[in-house]
């Protein structure tokens, strides 16, 4: 009798939270950039709640490994010799596409959430009117979660966007995904946050097919780094390296531990699959940081990439960069990705 052989499954972990509001003043969102105010509204409340008053900068603060400001919005790198060897390969290729950087060179890891808030770009809101956006956390940290409820309550109450138009934090609640339906975290009437909430977890086990065509919707700008430069179209080696090291880093550095498999094995296998259409554009656009007043670039490209070949390992890649983004600056929304079509023969 031949061995049973049991494949376990390998877990990607994370919260997909919605948040909603009720605006209780004129509330506006610059158009494409409604990721990015909120972001960076998020950075100085969170700072205001968490930090003590004397601290000038979370970076060298020696209260820093117990801060949740420093841990979850200024998140520092942990040193090499903490790291095995292909995990470290894929932390310093997110380093690089890490969107801030010191002025000393030395590169933050990426922050362990991203915002979804693509459809308040250029929208007003009046009084009364409902809104929301949703955060990926891919923290387990559960205190990282009442942190985020304090904080987003305390921003509405003081102002969202340009005009800083007063709004009230009505409910939060986890986004249904894989085999978990939706869950109240928060509630306004009750003002009670749950005492615990399962995470979702998704599986990057092969998927069971041998050749498929996969359509890749690319939502928001996004930009992929290869070979320390930006790269002019997504071809599938790129998208898949970008997509496995973010994948493996934020699981070492926020979850359960880095991912075990054949890095080089999957890398040889993803550049044989044929990008077999690319119809992509570039559109420009710019932030200007509040800290230090300097405007930088946050375009990229949007469109769609068709690919082909035996792609049945990386699917499940592909559907869980649908929920942590790709590329740099994904935290401010960028790197957005749906698969439109898959198809199997």
């Amino acid at each position: 009798m031949l061995p049973v052989i049991i494949t376990l499954p390998v877990l990607f972990q994370f919260y997909p939270l919605r948040f909603e509001f009720a605006a209780e003043e004129p509330i506006f969102f610059p158009p494409g950039k409604a990721a990015n105010v909120l972001r960076g509204a998020l950075g100085v409340i969170f700072r205001q709640i968490a930090c003590l008053p004397q601290c000038r900068n979370a970076k060298p603060c020696r209260l820093r490994r117990s801060c949740p400001y420093a841990r979850i919005f200024e998140p520092s790198a942990i040193q090499k010799t903490d790291v095995d060897a292909s995990t470290t390969k894929a932390a310093n290729l997110l380093v690089e596409e890490s969107d801030a950087s010191s002025p000393s060179g030395l590169a933050d890891w990426p922050r362990p959430f991203v915002f979804r808030a693509r459809h308040l770009d250029g929208r007003r809101f009046s009084a009364g009117q409902a809104f929301y956006f949703d955060l990926h956390v891919f923290s387990l940290d559960y205190e990282a979660l009442t942190y985020f409820i304090l904080t987003f309550s305390a921003l509405a109450h003081e102002g969202l966007g340009p005009n800083r138009g007063k709004a009230k934090l009505l409910r939060v609640y986890r986004l249904p995904a894989g085999d978990l339906g939706e869950q109240t975290l928060f509630d306004h009437s009750s003002q009670m946050v749950a005492a615990d909430l399962e995470p979702v977890s998704l599986d990057l086990a092969p998927a069971v097919c041998s050749a498929i065509r996969v359509r890749v919707r690319f939502l928001s700008p996004t930009e992929l780094k290869h070979e320390h430069k930006i790269a002019d179209r997504p071809e599938f080696p790129i998208l898949f390296g970008r997509i496995r090291d973010r994948i493996s880093t934020l699981k070492r550095l926020y979850g359960a531990g880095p991912l075990d498999i054949d890095y080089q094995g999957s890398s040889a296998r993803a550049a044989v699959v044929n990008m077999t259409s690319c119809q992509i554009h570039h559109r420009e656009s710019e932030r200007r940081s509040s800290r230090t007043g300097q405007f930088h670039s946050i375009g990229g490209f949007v469109g769609t990439a068709e690919y082909e070949g035996a792609l049945g390992e990386f699917v499940p890649y592909l559907k869980v960069a649908t929920w942590v983004g790709v590329g740099r600056q994904s935290v401010w929304g960028k790197g957005e990705i749906a698969i439109e079509t898959v198809y199997s023969y």
